[in-house]
């Protein structure tokens, strides 16, 4: 498949990926006019969208197939007046690096995320400035803060956020051997920062354990959680009369382990979408386990 060729399926996996699951089949054939192999990529493409590592094989490895990136490993690079020093963790599309303020102005620890070499189609950009929209739109002390951002000389876009040293909720609770009060105390926490995100009208969508990191006091005494992650947020409608919501990031994305009913179905999503994912944190939580 030629780079052309893949992106006008991404293009067609990206717009048809958030429509409900009764339609896209309908919609693929008077989209693709008559072109059977096309309308076949995009169904094996949307077949497997339902598992967490969708994004990383069959998308980044053909992207990278035909886009061989060298700076894939950016590790030792300056993105604007920031030092990438060490890769902390990567997708299909994306990876974010611990960096370091390189200019002399004042020192400063800070998570980078940047799109990967080869993955910056209309598409992928338009998603990645539409998070970092949603970011800059969220001002709460348990979400992480949006600090800058800005464009690289090739003109990738990069945003730069505070860096959280912390570890997933579960284990932090487990290797602690919390009380129930205690880990109600920052379940009640993450409640609030999802209920401020909600309140901007901003729906994650993917909330898990991995995205809810918490950071040690300076005392050791205590904890406190922060929401990461936005990279597959939802933005509602501003008319919030309306039960269906407008795409802003164009890709759907779950966690089948946290995933409510809808999104699995493929059907619209709502803020019950994050309350239904916050149950089963706060079942695994409570039990040890996940409920399925």
């Amino acid at each position: 498949m030629n780079p052309e060729r893949w992106r006008r399926v991404e293009e067609l996996f990206l717009t048809v990926a958030d429509r409900p699951a009764a339609e896209r089949e309908a919609y693929l054939t008077h989209v693709c006019g008559g072109d059977e192999e096309l309308r076949r990529e995009v169904l094996s493409l949307l077949a497997r969208d339902t598992t967490e590592e969708f994004i990383e094989k069959p998308i980044a490895g053909a992207t990278i197939s035909l886009n061989p990136d060298p700076q894939d490993d950016a590790v030792g690079k300056r993105i604007g007046p920031y030092r990438l020093t060490r890769l902390v963790g990567h997708g299909g599309m994306g990876a974010v690096y611990e960096a370091v303020r390189d200019d002399a102005q004042f020192q400063q620890q800070v998570a980078v995320k940047l799109i990967k070499g080869g993955m910056d189609s209309d598409f992928v950009r338009d998603r990645f400035v539409r998070e970092r929209q949603i970011l800059a739109s969220l001002d709460h002390p348990h979400i992480a803060r949006l600090l800058d951002g800005g464009a690289t000389p090739d003109g990738r876009p990069y945003f730069v956020m505070e860096f959280v040293a912390g570890e997933p909720i579960t284990d932090y609770c487990r290797r602690r051997q919390l009380s129930l009060n205690e880990k109600l105390k920052l379940f009640r926490d993450v409640c609030a920062a999802v209920q401020h995100a909600h309140q901007k009208l901003v729906i994650h969508r993917d909330l898990k354990p991995g995205n809810i990191l918490i950071t040690p006091s300076a005392d050791g005494k205590g904890g406190a959680p922060r929401l990461l992650d936005f990279g597959i947020a939802k933005l509602l409608a501003p008319d919030t009369r309306a039960a269906v919501t407008q795409t802003e990031t164009a890709l759907r994305l779950m966690t089948p382990d946290y995933a409510s009913p809808e999104q699995v179905r493929g059907d619209a999503i709502t803020t019950t979408t994050d309350v239904y994912s916050l149950g089963v944190v706060l079942y695994e939580l409570l039990t040890g386990r996940r409920p399925h």
